[in-house]
This record gives structure tokens, sequence and C-alpha cells, in this order.
């Protein structure tokens, strides 16, 4: 089977982007208790303890400084930025719209991956782009605005910032694939995420008042261990068989799948037009991903 429609990292991407979904609500619950840093710093903490029976094994790699350059570069794109990003985004926007404001990411990848990785944009890839954006600015237009989303324009903007670090994470991904593992690169970005949002939990800690309840640290649990061990995880396998470009197009399911966990969890309701835009997403992400040439007769 091709590079370019892999399924083993089509599977995986498709299962990292649902439990992706997942993390807006899972986000937003935790942060209704705990301050929006406090709620990152032990996502990374609880991922960081997962990795510790891994650390012998990493020790085999050989580092030079071009790789350690990269790999801070790596974690200052995510999780640092990227986090400080999303988590205030939250505190102004609903989990539905910030999902939504994902769509764009992967637009941003395919142009940065095209300058820096020089992977060709196919025409299928574009128009895949372009359908999944209608559909995912369709979406937008039907989220509505609650009191948990008091200043929407300014969350998806924050969010937005976020998807530039998520773009730049990805190149910075694919080059380091070639020489590290998944499992690798995923512990090192929760290791230097728990150091780089310590200071902001121990400011917190002191400053704003929170409750450590059993449903926020349930949600923290689940942030540590599925979000970010098993979705970072299988994101940064599927680097390993996939573009960076055609890896990003699929995040344009983050907001389909947020769209269903929230009926499904929170009870909200999908109207007609929520699921028809859902449906030109995916739409969109297929598009992009079969190529002509596998329909032409050899």
């Amino acid at each position: 089977m091709s590079k370019n429609f892999n399924l083993i990292g089509i599977f995986s991407i498709i299962f990292a982007m649902f439990i992706w979904g997942s993390s807006f609500i899972a986000l937003k619950s935790a942060m209704a208790d705990l301050g929006e840093f406090t709620v990152i710093f032990f996502r990374m903490l609880i991922a960081s303890f997962c990795f510790l029976y891994f650390i012998k094994g990493f020790l085999k790699y050989d580092f030079t400084k071009s790789d350690i350059k990269y790999i801070l570069l790596l974690a200052i794109f995510e999780p640092c930025l990227y986090f400080i990003f999303e988590a205030k985004a939250l505190l102004y926007t609903s989990a539905s719209q910030a999902g939504m404001i994902t769509s764009l990411m992967p637009l941003i990848t395919a142009i940065a991956a095209g300058y820096y990785l020089k992977e060709i944009i196919s025409r299928q890839l574009i128009l895949g782009s372009g359908l999944a954006m209608i559909g995912a600015v369709w979406l937008s237009v039907q989220a509505s605005t609650t009191l948990s989303a008091p200043n929407p324009m300014l969350g998806n903007l924050l969010e937005l910032g976020a998807m530039f670090c998520a773009a730049g994470y990805t190149i910075v991904t694919r080059y380091l694939v070639d020489k590290y593992s998944a499992l690798f690169i995923t512990a090192i970005q929760a290791f230097i995420g728990a150091i780089f949002f310590f200071p902001f939990f121990i400011y917190e800690y002191f400053t704003v008042d929170m409750n450590f309840t059993i449903e926020a640290m349930s949600w923290l649990l689940y942030l540590g261990v599925v979000v970010t061990l098993c979705g970072y995880g299988l994101y940064n396998f599927a680097l390993t068989k996939i573009e960076a470009s055609k890896a990003a197009m699929f995040v344009n399911l983050i907001p389909v799948f947020t769209l269903i966990l929230a009926f499904l969890i929170l009870g909200e309701k999908l109207s007609v037009s929520e699921l028809i835009a859902s449906a030109t997403i995916l739409a969109g992400v297929l598009v992009s991903q079969i190529s002509v040439n596998r329909f032409r007769r050899k």
C-alpha cells in the first residue's frame, strides 16, 4: 500500500482526532472547578508519570545539538504556547466553537509543509481543504453563544493562535519522527509541559479559588492518560506513516466529534444543518486523502 494512503496511519489519526474532540469537553468541565493552568499542569504531570517506565529506553538515543534545538522548538509550539492559547480561549468561547476553529489548521499546515518540507500540495488536498472549510464555517455559524462563552470572538481568535502553534508542531514532528519514536516525542512533550506549567500552577494555587472535586480530578486523569498519552501517541505515530499536510486534514474531524460527544455527554442538540455541515467536513477529509491515480487503469 502506498505511503499516501496508509490505512494504519489513517485509522490511528482518526482515533486521535476522536480523543482530541473529547478534550474540549474535558477541559471545559475541569476548568469549572480548577484554574485553567492548573488543569494543564496536572494533565502534563499525569502523562509524565505514565512515561517514567520508558525513560531507560529513551537514553539510547544519540542527541545532537540540532536535535535538541528541534525538540525544544517542538515543546515551545506544543504543549507550551498551544495550551496557553487554548486554555485562555476556552474561558471566552464554547467548546464546540473552539473545536470548529481547528478546521483552519490544515490550511496553515499545508502551506507550511509545502514551504519547509517541500511536500507536494495536490489539487485533491486543496479541494478537500476548501470543502472542509465550507463545512466548518457552516458548522460555526450554527453554534450558539451561551453564558459559558462570554466573548466568542476573542476566544476564537485565541484558538486560532493555538492552531498556528499546532501547525508548527506538526512540521517539527514530521522532521523528528525520522529519528525518534512517536512514544519518545509524546513523552518529551509531557515532561517539558509539566516543568513549564508548574510555576503557573503555583501562582493559581495561591491566587485562585479552586475546588479539587472528584469530578474535576477524574477529568484531569482522563486528560493526562487518554488525551495526552493516547491522543498524542496516535497522532505522532500517524506522522510516521503519512505526510504532515495530509495528516493535518484530519483535524477537520475534531469539531464533528466534539458536537457528537457534546450531544451524547452534555445533552446538546444537533440540528439538521449541523449534521449536514458535519457530513460536508467528512467529505472534505475523504476527498483530500483519496488519490485520483488509485482509480485510473494501469
